[in-house]
């Protein structure tokens, strides 16, 4: 394969096209008829996820640099290029971005019925900047690519989602342009006073990562905006309050994309940006407890206020605040275990929790309702939806041997030297979810037939099962053989832990966090 994709040039024009590619395919779906828009948007992406897929072996695994990387200088006078690379943090969420959107174009397929090419105009549009963020290498390109992604999800809220649309999308709209306008202010003044130390005008990652111990007393005002740009992406508790109404009203496919992907942006921010730039800061024994104790706030909260939802969609939005409650632990735990750990669960999330969309998608459709009280006892009359979603529920509780296991293991395994305290509370969520869940499924698909409305209900069809298949073959294999993807993302963890360690706290401080004395950083 790697003989192939040499003799092709991968290396030198794939990152370009998948960041154009879906903003061509707006063209034909904008210009075709209605009913043909559906189709080339599944086209379009299927192709940028096989084109996608040759990243798996074209990334040298042994290096932790940036790869394939492309710079052309944009705005010279403002020092903006246009530069992108890719490594092995970035390469997992461009390829869980790309082998998502095809499966969200189909489960769209008979959810949208109106204004068909608007939908999927935005949908492609959505893909380039969510590829674009996970690409980017010069922050005003990396903004930009953040703003873009924004606007489509708020039009594909406001316009397709359900009933109290409008005020899930302003708030959507509102809790995140508030961030990212503060996550521009803070990149304008780094950039700004690096200039004035180095006298060279640059938005470049590298550059500003090189230069940032030049900030001085101003790191911890920058770091304040950057942090809470992405803590409300995440979304980290208290900032989570947008999501469960955004996920609530958002069609289908929004809500995978939103949850499977959008969220990870924050967490991926807190690797990429807020904590190399400002180590110092972010992993002051001040900071890291504070971060540490929302985490697992979130964790506790997220699962708890999930277990009384009568909502089936409401019920997984929270659990994903509870979810990422683990990757912020992971990210402070400092280790390279706990590290990978909070990649492995931004994979896992996304994988089931957005099959947990799809498939709460997929009944609505059927009975338009969400309610769990409306249903019980469904498993006697559609047995191969009740089967995959069981399968997806445990993956989400994170029962050994399924995709949600390895990533919480590592986490906790990675995090309990620096706190014990706190990985032995957030260890408790693990219980909750299983209690959430598995409540959930005794109500919904078990308990007694007693509805007649749900006699009549159809199974899965073929191209549900479509669907779903590669969602599960990516639940088993995460769980059972999850070694080539440590590996992938392994060069890449040690080099931002390369950055951040000397920043990490001290055996004593450790101790003052919560850990044994005879622990080191």
């Amino acid at each position: 394969m790697t003989e192939f994709l040499d003799s092709i040039a991968y290396g030198q024009w794939i990152l370009h096209a998948l960041i154009l590619l879906p903003l061509l395919g707006v063209v034909p779906v904008l210009l075709g008829a209605e009913s043909a828009a559906k189709r080339t948007a599944l086209a379009v992406t299927i192709l940028e996820f096989v084109i996608s897929a040759g990243l798996w072996w074209e990334l040298d695994p042994s290096r932790g640099a940036f790869q394939l990387l492309s710079n052309t200088p944009w705005i010279a006078n403002w020092g903006i290029s246009y530069r992108v690379g890719i490594d092995g943090i970035s390469l997992f969420m461009v390829l869980l971005t790309t082998a998502l959107m095809p499966l969200s174009v189909l489960g769209s397929w008979n959810y949208i019925t109106r204004q068909e090419r608007g939908f999927y105009a935005l949908m492609l549009t959505l893909l380039t900047g969510l590829v674009g963020v996970f690409l980017a290498l010069d922050l005003f390109v990396f903004y930009i690519f953040f703003e873009i992604m924004l606007i489509p999800m708020y039009f594909i809220i406001g316009i397709w989602g359900g009933a109290n649309r409008l005020y899930a999308a302003i708030k959507f709209f509102i809790y995140t342009m508030a961030g990212s306008l503060l996550m521009l202010v803070a990149i304008v003044v780094m950039v700004w006073q690096i200039q004035s130390v180095t006298g060279y005008l640059s938005f470049s990652y590298d550059h500003l990562l090189q230069n940032a111990g030049a900030l001085g007393d101003s790191a911890p005002w920058l770091f304040a905006a950057f942090a809470i740009a992405f803590a409300i992406k995440v979304p980290i508790f208290p900032f989570h309050t947008w999501l469960p109404d955004a996920h609530v009203e958002a069609p289908t496919a929004g809500s995978v994309l939103l949850a499977g992907v959008m969220l990870k942006i924050g967490t991926y921010g807190f690797l990429r940006f807020a904590i190399p730039f400002f180590p110092q800061v972010a992993l002051s024994p001040e900071v890291s407890r504070l971060m540490v104790i929302l985490a697992v706030i979130g964790i506790i909260y997220g699962a708890l206020v999930a277990m009384v939802q009568p909502d089936i969609k409401k019920l997984v939005a929270y659990s994903s605040v509870s979810h990422l409650g683990f990757v912020m632990l992971g990210i402070w735990g400092g280790t390279l275990q706990s590290v990978q750990g909070s990649l492995v669960v931004m994979i896992s999330h996304g994988i089931s929790t957005g099959a947990l969309f799809l498939l709460i998608g997929m009944l609505y459709e059927r009975r338009h309702t969400r309610l769990i009280e409306d249903y019980g006892g469904i498993a006697r009359v559609v047995p191969v939806f009740s089967l995959v979603l069981t399968v997806v529920a445990l993956s989400s509780i994170g029962l050994p041997g399924l995709n949600g296991f390895v990533g919480e293991f590592l986490v906790l395994l990675g995090s309990f030297a620096a706190f014990p305290w706190a990985t032995g509370i957030a260890t408790t969520g693990v219980i909750f979810a299983a209690a959430y869940l598995l409540w959930a499924l005794q109500r919904m698909i078990f308990n007694r037939l007693d509805n007649p409305e749900n006699e009549r209900l159809a199974d899965l069809t073929h191209r549900e099962l479509a669907i779903m298949l590669p969602l599960l073959v990516g639940i088993v294999w995460l769980g059972l053989y999850p070694a080539p993807v440590l590996r992938r993302m392994e060069a890449a963890t040690e080099r931002y832990l390369e950055v951040v360690r000397p920043h990490l706290p001290t055996p004593v401080n450790r101790v003052r966090l919560g850990a044994s004395p005879e622990v080191g950083p």
